[in-house]
């Protein structure tokens, strides 16, 4: 049991060893001639960038992956010293930080070409070009790459170091339509070759390619959800390697209340008990991202056993009920996800209660919810 950090009795464990593990099985399925862009966008999809991004580049990461230029400076500050990847490129007012902290910038379209040049005078800025191979969301469409490429040659502001695309199936890359994708990606990279450029970095395949399909791997994969101990794929059994959960999500009774039968519980009465009932108090809530879709649908464990989630999901409360938990007290340990006492629940289970994915369950994990590595 992880002590609590003064004053916050809900905080979320990340695991330094399950990063490491994870890390491992990566590089054993893709081998040592590829590249690993290890994903760190949405605060390393809510497990703390700067704590998380020090660990997987010391267990191996060739580049890290981020959103925003913001992200990318927050993992320079935090020390991290591999090539960082803006994934979705970045404006004219961010150049100077660009070139500060030496990231690498993702061009995605004609005008962000024109305007990453147009700023003022210095070093070229590092760049790898997005295709769109049929996401339909950011990219230069294959045919208007030839012409993204020439005016990139004649600003004479950049060095492309990569070229790259986006599955439009996160889940299943197996599909007529990622095959699809992957030739019109094929296509487009032989049309790429800055007589400049030493090495181009090529990468499309997201975790579960990175896991399954060999033949996306190039000499760069990407990989994201499966870092963090999660199976890419729509089934859990499609997984090819045993991932290690990162997150360790939890909180500790606040209140333990005895009620009578026909009691109503939280806001709206959507549970009222059928027996008399013992009842714990939670310090969690959605402004944590704890869910109210979670309300009456939910478990959690305590003392190894599951308890489920009863009544409405408040900001800053849950409710659960522990009659059936011999010995339940005040200051009990909850996991809302993760292990206790060899029992596991989830986030994938936790996600589907939720209605949602795995990802959006992690990065909705609030700000003042305490990230501890150990």
């Amino acid at each position: 049991m992880t002590t609590p950090p003064a004053g916050h009795a809900t905080f979320a464990v990340i695991s330094a060893a399950a990063l490491r593990h994870n890390m491992a099985a990566l590089r054993a399925i893709v081998g040592s001639q590829v590249a690993i862009l290890a994903v760190v966008k949405a605060d390393a999809y809510g497990h703390a960038a700067a704590a998380v991004a020090p660990v997987l580049e010391a267990a191996g990461a060739d580049y890290l992956g981020v959103a925003t230029v913001e992200e990318g400076v927050e993992l320079r500050t935090a020390g991290i010293k591999k090539p960082v990847l803006v994934l979705t490129g970045g404006a004219r007012a961010d150049v100077e930080a660009i070139r500060r902290y030496e990231l690498s910038v993702a061009l995605l379209h004609r005008d962000m070409v024109r305007e990453l040049a147009g700023a003022p005078a210095g070093p070229p800025l590092r760049a790898h070009i997005k295709v769109d191979t049929g996401m339909g969301r950011v990219g230069v469409l294959p045919a208007e790459l030839p012409a993204l490429l020439e005016q990139v040659r004649q600003a004479g502001a950049f060095v492309i170091e990569g070229v790259f695309s986006h599955f439009a199936n996160a889940d299943s890359v197996d599909r007529e339509y990622s095959d699809y994708q992957l030739t019109a990606f094929r296509q487009a990279v032989a049309t790429l070759t800055p007589p400049d450029t030493a090495r181009l970095w090529v990468h499309i395949a997201n975790s579960a390619a990175a896991l399954s399909r060999s033949d996306a791997h190039f000499n760069m994969v990407r990989p994201g959800i499966s870092l963090y101990g999660v199976s890419p794929f729509a089934t859990a059994d499609s997984a090819s390697i045993q991932l290690a959960p990162v997150m360790r999500l939890v909180t500790h009774v606040w209140q333990l209340k005895a009620v009578p039968s026909e009691f109503p519980i939280s806001y709206g009465q959507t549970f009222v008990t059928r027996r008399p009932s013992l009842i714990a108090t939670l310090p969690i809530g959605y402004a944590d991202g704890y869910s109210r879709k979670l309300s009456n649908r939910a478990s959690v464990l305590i003392r190894g056993r599951r308890a489920p989630v009863v009544g409405t999901v408040c900001m800053d409360l849950a409710m659960v009920d522990v009659t059936d938990i011999p010995g339940a007290q005040p200051g009990d340990e909850v996991v809302l996800w993760g292990q206790q006492n060899g029992a596991h629940l989830s986030v994938t289970e936790v996600a589907r209660w939720q209605e949602t994915i795995p990802y959006e369950v992690l990065a909705g994990v609030g700000k003042r919810v305490p990230r501890i590595l150990e």
